[in-house]
């Protein structure tokens, strides 16, 4: 009788045991992620529950019970954003963030829309859903939204409603 044995190196195999590709790698909860930038803290995603999908080809963190980003600008002045939903994209530094998005800045001015983009790379904030802008005697609703980090440069693309405008 006569036996073959043979071996190969299947360690990414072996990594995956027990691990299904469509379930995440870790849960975690109560999420408090810092992003500094040369000693500086520029943003702050807080959550209740984060589900980490790095074992995809596409790797992304999910945040199915919301999150709340805060936004530093240079001064330290906060931008929060709140949502139901989110997914961070770790390839892109893309955050989706879906369902009651609510942007509030440091001036007062908020912002109402169901979905929302937030640019970590290029600090921009976009949307090309229906969007509710309430500034200091401003509140327009609108379709789409283009804006940087510190709400100051900002277009909407349709916009209608009660403009207050000082001369």
């Amino acid at each position: 009788m006569t036996v073959f044995f043979s071996c190969k190196n299947n360690f990414k195999d072996v990594q995956q045991v027990g691990v299904l590709q469509n379930e995440p790698i870790v849960v975690a909860d109560t999420i408090n992620l810092k992003y500094t930038d040369s000693f500086k803290l520029r943003a702050n995603l807080l959550s209740p529950k984060m589900l980490d999908y790095s074992n995809r080809n596409f790797a992304f963190s999910e945040f199915p019970e919301g999150i709340e980003l805060i936004i530093y600008d240079e001064a330290g002045n906060e931008s929060k954003i709140f949502s139901d939903y989110a997914i961070v994209y770790s390839e892109t530094d893309l955050i989706d963030l879906r369902g009651n998005v609510i942007l509030t800045t440091h001036k007062q001015d908020s912002l109402f829309t169901s979905q929302m983009y937030f640019d970590e790379k290029k600090e921009w904030i976009f949307t090309n859903e229906a969007v509710r802008l309430r500034s200091q005697g401003t509140d327009v609703n609108g379709t789409g939204f283009d804006s940087d980090r510190n709400f100051e440069e900002y277009e909407m693309l349709a916009a209608a409603g009660d403009i207050e405008v000082n001369n």
